[in-house]
């Protein structure tokens, strides 16, 4: 093996590479790449011409062939020489390139050449010039032109080839018949609108209906909205939507925040109307001092209950996620729902309190308000405490039904010593 890799090294080992960047050999004859030899390489060609014999790729891999005879014949002891092709996609551009790159790298693993002859069939494989040097030397570069005779017959037939190209080729069909064909469809809908009695003016819309077809053509394109729908429609075609719980824990959060907005926007609003609508013009510093009570009061009544059913909405949503996949955070979830909805309590009597206490100017620890208020506040403490033990007696009673985490099961493990 090390003897062979040294003398790989000594040798001069020359890649003649015939390159298809648009992917014909693929597309027309079903050919795999990279071909690697003079037969594979011959055989290509073949059921390229066969496929189609005027494509010049199948010229360019005769070329190839050519120089390798050539050259085998020419050789030094030192030289060795092979032909191969490789070939990109008809999407040309980036995923091309890229193939090209890889089929490259294939090639160097199997023959590892020292130096390429490039062999192409025009300009648009010579731009894979700069791919192929910044991998292996490029010694030479051999463009091949197919020769046309300057007959009219031949040239007819050349341009009719051409027209066929843009007919029967999607991607270059739209633009060259489907967006004159708007054109010529608008202009057609004007004209017999124009010879209705009444609507002779309607033909000289004409132009603005060019102008507004342009422009929305090249906002389209300009802003690959064309291609966005194509992959919002692949999205959509292939979207595997997740599990149900989950599904369901996504739309209470949506809807628990869509709550939580409107609870705010009612806030703002009640607050508004009601305190500071009434004051007209007279907004000074000290107003907003001697407001703040009453403007915070009408705030939280308006948008309490809102705001609390759209965070136990979320909540209750999480806690179907979690029933689902049995994990424990479900009593503590639980034990927050109730928590949570008792603070619609407490936010109640706190506006009530506050309310009063901006139009009395003061209230006493006797009042029913504070009364109230302090209830709310110490049985939510309450419900809090027995929370938390009915989590730990439940937790425990039904240990079984929930799934260990990584982090309970990682404090069961004994330690290393």
């Amino acid at each position: 093996m090390a003897k062979r890799e040294t003398q790989q090294q000594t040798q001069k080992r020359i890649l003649i590479l015939c390159v298809d960047r648009d992917g014909d050999l693929e597309t027309k004859a079903a050919v795999k790449t990279p071909l690697l030899g003079r037969t594979a390489n011959l055989d290509g060609a073949v059921s390229l011409a066969l496929k189609d014999p005027e494509e010049p790729d199948a010229n360019a891999m005769f070329e190839a062939v050519r120089i390798y005879d050539r050259l085998q014949k020419e050789k030094q002891q030192d030289e060795v020489f092979e032909v191969a092709t490789i070939s990109g996609t008809d999407l040309g551009g980036v995923s091309a390139d890229r193939k090209l790159v890889a089929e490259l790298k294939n090639l160097q693993e199997t023959f590892n050449p020292n130096e390429v002859i490039l062999v192409s069939d025009g300009y648009s494989d010579e731009a894979v010039l700069p791919l192929v040097e910044s991998r292996v030397p490029v010694s030479s570069v051999r463009r091949i032109v197919i020769k046309h005779s300057e007959s009219i017959e031949e040239t007819a037939a050349v341009f009719t080839k051409y027209i066929r190209l843009l007919i029967d080729n999607p991607r270059y069909a739209r633009m060259a018949l489907g967006l004159p064909g708007i054109l010529v469809l608008i202009f057609g809908v004007l004209w017999y609108i124009n010879s209705l009695p009444g609507y002779q003016g309607a033909l000289s819309y004409y132009g603005i209906a060019i102008l507004v077809v342009l422009g929305g053509f090249l906002l389209l394109k300009g802003f690959g909205v064309d291609k966005a729908s194509r992959d919002l429609y692949t999205w959509a075609k292939d979207y595997d939507p997740p599990p149900l719980p989950v599904q369901i824990s996504n739309y209470t959060i949506i809807a628990g925040i869509l709550c939580i907005a409107v609870s705010v926007y009612l806030g703002v609003v009640s607050a508004y109307n009601t305190v500071i609508a009434g004051a007209g013009t007279d907004l000074t510093l000290n107003w907003w001092l001697g407001a703040i009570p009453k403007i915070a009061s009408y705030f939280i009544i308006a948008m309490e209950g809102l705001l609390i059913g759209g965070i136990v909405i979320v909540l209750v949503g999480r806690s179907i996620r979690l029933y689902f996949v049995r994990d424990s955070k479900l009593l503590r979830n639980i034990a927050l729902i109730v928590t949570v909805a008792w603070s619609y309590m407490v936010l109640d009597s706190t506006a009530a309190l506050i309310l009063r206490y901006a139009d009395e100017g003061g209230i006493g620890f006797g009042n029913s308000y504070f009364a109230n208020f302090l209830f709310t506040i110490i049985v939510g403490i309450l419900i809090g405490v027995a929370s938390v033990l009915l989590i730990y007696i439940v937790n425990r009673s039904a240990k079984g039904f929930f799934m260990k985490t990584d982090e309970e099961e990682n404090q069961d493990k004994p330690e290393e010593p």
